[in-house]
């Protein structure tokens, strides 16, 4: 078994113990201020983001005059909400104070918040009682039997934070060879941000890029002061500058079934149904199959099956072997 293991900052094995028995370790004062701050930050942004976006005859205000800056001003949100100007302001600005219920429904209202973005709002403001988790996921033999037996259509098993936890044939070579690529690289947002040949092979790579970090965001919700969350994060907009601005819209988008079309080095145009099989849907892990949408992509996909290439030892890849990324690996992303 290969596990993937986050950091263990809020709880540790019990001194000798066996089977998993884990026990609460200290959290510090200065861990839950810190906690505590990172969420208000993330709140102030969202809020800020929303407001923004929106039109002034979007929500029936008389745009008089001519405006600096884009969208709704504060204080009209205030009006519109029916909570104080200064009180909202403090809000936007991070500060600490805690809003009702009531005030956020009517903050969502007002800011024509979509069922998915109103839950986000809702849990960075942290009242849906969703505790970080640090548990790992381990990928077991029958697991990794079901990635074989779908060959030769390519499936991955991946985490809500879009790490690839193991991989069959079909995935390992749709793009390029994931073997050979460093484990902390085996991951999803990075390979679609960083990596030249999986940003040529995306055909709608605006439309994937943005909505991948969209629905990282909207995960992270539960996850704002994990490590490894957070480090993927810096990670990425120290690399990519399209990241960082995605990242500045404050977008959150729920995860969905879809069309993608990839064009293979090796075998050319591919167009699949991505379709998802939850493992474990609070820590977001899941089984990701590519199947084909059309009898060329099927063809195409199944010479793809039949692929041989060097394994990075020098040997000759196994068809039907089942790649694991083993961890930790996410402390190398601090700098």
């Amino acid at each position: 078994m290969t596990t993937l293991d986050p950091p263990r900052d809020v709880t540790t094995e019990a001194p000798g113990g066996q089977g998993g028995v884990r026990v609460p370790a200290v959290v510090t004062r200065e861990d839950v201020r810190r906690d505590a701050e990172i969420r208000r930050r993330e709140l102030a942004g969202f809020l800020r983001s929303r407001r923004e976006r929106i039109a002034p005859e979007q929500v029936g205000v008389p745009a008089a005059g001519r405006r600096r800056t884009p969208g709704l001003r504060r204080e009209e949100v205030a009006q519109l909400a029916g909570v104080g100007v200064t009180w909202y302001t403090w809000l936007e600005q991070g500060r600490d104070i805690n809003p009702s219920s009531q005030v956020l429904e009517a903050l969502a209202r007002t800011l024509l918040l979509d069922p998915h973005e109103r839950s986000h709002l809702l849990t960075l403001a942290g009242t849906t009682g969703h505790a970080p988790s640090d548990e790992s996921y381990v990928v077991s033999p029958a697991i990794r039997d079901l990635l074989r037996q779908v060959e030769p259509y390519p499936a991955s098993v991946q985490n809500a934070r879009y790490d690839v936890l193991a991989y069959n044939h079909g995935y390992r070579l749709m793009v390029d060879d994931l073997d050979v690529l460093d484990p902390e690289d085996r991951n999803g947002l990075w390979l679609v941000f960083t990596h030249p040949a999986w940003r040529a092979a995306l055909v709608d790579w605006d439309e994937a890029a943005a909505r991948m970090a969209a629905q990282y965001r909207a995960a992270m919700a539960e996850h704002v002061s994990e490590p490894a969350w957070k480090c993927l994060v810096e990670r990425l907009r120290k690399a990519s500058p399209e990241f960082e601005a995605i990242w500045g819209r404050h977008e959150v988008m729920a995860p969905e079934r879809m069309t993608k079309r990839v064009l293979s080095p090796r075998v050319g145009p591919l167009r699949m149904e991505l379709t998802t099989l939850w493992l474990c849907q609070r820590l977001g892990t899941r089984v990701v199959f590519y199947t084909p949408a059309d009898d060329a992509t099927r063809e195409r996909l199944e010479a793809l099956g039949a692929t041989e290439v060097a394994a990075p030892g020098g040997s000759a890849g196994q068809r039907g072997a089942c790649a694991t990324t083993t961890g930790p690996w996410y402390p190398s992303w601090e700098t």
